[in-house]
Order: C-alpha cells, then structure tokens, then sequence
C-alpha cells in the first residue's frame, strides 16, 4: 500500500536540521510533485540542485539571501528574500527557479527555514522574484469551514512556471478547510490529475509559533469511480503535527481539521501530466451541497489571519483580501 503520512523524522533537533523534509517523486510513489524543507544557522550557506525540476524557495521562518546559477555556470541573478517571522505572522515573498539550476543559500542574522515545493518539468525557465505585496490572500468557505487561502503560485495569479502549482492555508483552531472532500485524479468525472502534497505546521499554545504539541487531522478515500478505474483503494483519517508531510496520489481528500487551540497550516504542492496548470477538481457528490450552504452564513472574523504587513488579528476581511482566481469544479 502506498505510503500517504510522512511524519518529521524523530530526533531531538529534527526541526532545525539540514534537511527537514525530503520528499522526492521516486521516495512519494509517483512522477512529478517533490518537496525539501531545510533549516539553516544564522550566517550558514548551503548550496542545493534542482535537477530536473523547477522550485519555488519559500521562507517559513527568517530571511534568506539567494544566487543562481545555471548548471552550465551562468550566473542567472542575485535575490533578497525578507521572509517572515513565522507562517502564522505573514505573508512573504518568494522566489522561482527553473530546472538545472543551483541555488546558493545564506541565511541571514537569524536561523531560517525554507520550503522548497518543486515539479518535474521540460522547460528552463528564468529565476523570478515573488513580491509579498503582490499575493492574492482569499477567505474562502463559512461558519467553521472558515479559512485562509493565500494563493502566492496558483493559475492566473502566477504563470511563470511549466507545472508547478503551490498555496498556502491557514485554518483557525476548531476549524474545517479542504471541505467539502475533492479529488483532482483519473477517476471519473475529473478532466484534470494532479499529484498532491500537504505540508503541515501546527502552532503551538502563543497561536504563532509551530509546536509539535499541537495536533490536526487529515483525510483521504476513494469510492466505487476509483476501483472502476483501478486505482488503489484508499481510506485513511491521520493524526498530523508539526512538520509532518501527508501525499494525496488520488482519491477523495478532506477534511483537514484544525484541533481546538491549534492553529493549522498547510501548504500545498501539486503538478501533474497535463501540459496546461489547471486547478480544477471535482467534489465528493455526498457532500458538495455544503458549497451552497455558505451563502448564507457569516465567515469567521479569524480570516483572514495575515497579509503582507502581518497579522490582522480579525480586522475586516472584505476590505483586506484580494480577489483571486478560483478552482474551478466539476
């Protein structure tokens, strides 16, 4: 059976090491999604490939100070990440780097932590900057479906990429987000199949900083489409924490459930064989009534949680939030 829960490996400085997470295609059962997750010292340098791939480099803690170089020895730019204290305190910027390229890495006067969400592609294309200032941050759902979207490398928000597709969530404590269940997979009626990855951070009792106190909870299954389609049967609800890293390869996914206390927030990595970046899925028939729902109830004044600036601590989402494209459903 495939793999889906990957946990932080134990240890008691697992959270700080050089590699925190390292999810290849190969080590994920599948083509084309993969994800690092490094820590570096204040001051430290590291150098990393990216193969066959094209990667966004995403600060989750501190600042970072970036050199490209072509595999060729090109030198294809020089970049400042100004990062973010925390996931839970702001928005940040980015950056995207094509396939065959090494990225050098030197962290600033304070430890960081990067994500380095990645796709298998074709094409080289150039290294591009991602300001903070410029990312689309959605509420979406209602009531306690209520939850934070921030959609830095989707579709019609960021096209500088051949397959890579990435956002970020924040689901307040007690709340429920990728609901209802979808699937994006070869299963009828979807017309698009995108491997999935959910990086989890949990934060602890101070409401920003992650902790592996804290827990929440994933779901994946399939139905009678799967087994029609001979894809494997499916049926997980996982206990995730800090760091902790669940891969979706198909089926139905969602909820994922932010305990009481403990704020959720996960980013997602997809890519897949289509040659366009498409984010469309389709919901679980038995639940997408519940869309319908929302339009008459509230949102949670907890969304949106950050932005550019920082956190907003409940300050109106309707003046705060960008429109954003949306997935489309089938």
């Amino acid at each position: 059976m495939t793999t889906l829960h990957h946990p932080l490996a134990a240890g008691p400085d697992a959270d700080t090491g050089a590699r925190i997470v390292d999810l290849t295609p190969h080590e994920a059962g599948w083509e084309y999604s993969g994800l690092r997750v490094v820590g570096l010292a204040a001051g430290e340098s590291r150098t990393l490939g990216t193969d066959d791939a094209e990667t966004f480099v995403l600060p989750l803690s501190g600042g970072v100070s970036i050199t490209v170089q072509h595999d060729n020895g090109d030198d294809l730019g020089s970049f400042d990440l100004h990062g973010r204290e925390s996931v839970f305190t702001a928005v940040t910027d980015f950056l995207y780097v094509g396939r065959d390229s090494q990225i050098r890495l030197t962290a600033g006067e304070t430890p960081c932590q990067l994500a380095l969400p990645s796709a298998r592609c074709d094409q080289h294309l150039p290294p591009r900057y991602g300001p903070a200032d410029a990312v689309p941050v959605e509420v979406r759902g209602a009531g306690t479906a209520t939850r934070q979207v921030t959609n830095f490398g989707v579709p019609g928000v960021w096209d500088h990429a051949e397959k890579l597709i990435c956002c970020e969530l924040i689901t307040p404590p007690g709340n429920w987000s990728s609901y209802p269940p979808h699937k994006h997979d070869a299963s009828e009626p979807c017309s698009v199949v995108n491997e999935e990855i959910y990086y989890y951070r949990i934060a602890g009792e101070d409401q920003i900083t992650p902790s592996r106190q804290g827990m929440g909870y994933h779901q994946t299954y399939t139905g009678p489409e799967h087994d029609k389609a001979g894809l494997e049967p499916l049926g997980v609800l996982l206990e995730v924490r800090d760091h902790d890293v669940v891969v979706v390869p198909h089926g139905y996914h969602g909820p994922c459930i932010a305990a009481p206390g403990y704020p959720m927030y996960y980013l997602n990595v997809m890519a897949g064989p289509a040659q366009g970046r498409e984010l469309a899925f389709c919901d679980d028939p038995d639940h997408a009534w519940v869309r319908d729902s929302w339009n008459t109830m509230d949102t949670d004044p907890r969304c949106p949680v950050t932005s550019a600036t920082g956190r907003l601590d409940g300050l109106s989402a309707a003046i705060l939030t960008a429109p954003s494209p949306r997935e489309r459903h089938t």
